[in-house]
């Protein structure tokens, strides 16, 4: 027997490959994420030789529908709504861990039907220099939960963020920096060098020193 064919990531008609399930009837078979949302196991053979190329749900049978409709399968909102799923539930994705892997997931009203999640898009301030942001980062993606903000917003809203606290005023490097009127980079170095946070804020308010940065 030859060695196993690894199908993780690959497109199989509307099914996207997540991987390897245990195996049934002396089956190699794999769970899979269909263009719907849904999520279905189906054996390698299947995949391989074309005999199954979707979930077959109604939802999917609606979404063909639509896609044919909308015409909207190469826009840029598209995308964002396909890269949102492959972060949550693609693992070979590099950004899964921090969404997927966390535990991030898509609502169903979203993960289902991508006419639903265009509608609230629309209807709720995008725009194409907009990215889609949660507003608690370890929430879902929800309508409650999502709005959209410009990168440099987003970035303040990350769980990755490093908070900085001096004289009552709480805020991000990157904010620290726009108030200060210097780059988030000076900053990071300044506190990569082991300076006080009063030294590292204080120095711009209070009259800037010569440095080497």
């Amino acid at each position: 027997m030859g060695k196993l064919k690894d199908l993780t990531g690959q497109k199989f008609g509307y099914l996207l490959v997540l991987e390897r399930v245990k195996n049934r009837n002396n089956r190699v078979w794999w769970k899979c994420l269909c263009d719907c949302g849904n999520l279905k196991e189906v054996a390698s053979s299947r995949l391989v030789n074309g005999n199954t190329i979707s979930c077959g749900c109604q939802q999917f049978v609606n979404f063909k529908k639509s896609r044919i409709t909308h015409n909207l399968s190469n826009t840029k909102l598209y995308k964002v709504w396909h890269h949102m799923k492959e972060r949550c539930y693609l693992k070979t994705d590099k950004r899964y861990k921090n969404y997927g892997g966390r535990g991030i997931k898509i609502c169903d009203e979203w993960k289902n039907d991508f006419i639903n999640f265009y509608n609230w898009a629309i209807n709720n301030g995008y725009q194409e220099n907009l990215t889609i942001d949660r507003i608690n980062v370890n929430g879902n993606y929800t309508p409650l939960n999502c709005r959209w903000v410009t990168w440099k917003e987003q970035a303040n809203n990350t769980t990755r963020n490093h908070y900085i606290e001096y004289n009552g005023e709480k805020h991000t490097i990157s904010e620290w920096a726009d108030l200060l009127n210097i780059s988030s980079k000076t900053l990071q170095i300044r506190l990569k060098r082991g300076w006080s946070i009063e030294d590292t804020i204080k120095i711009k308010k209070g009259g800037r020193r010569n440095e080497t940065t």
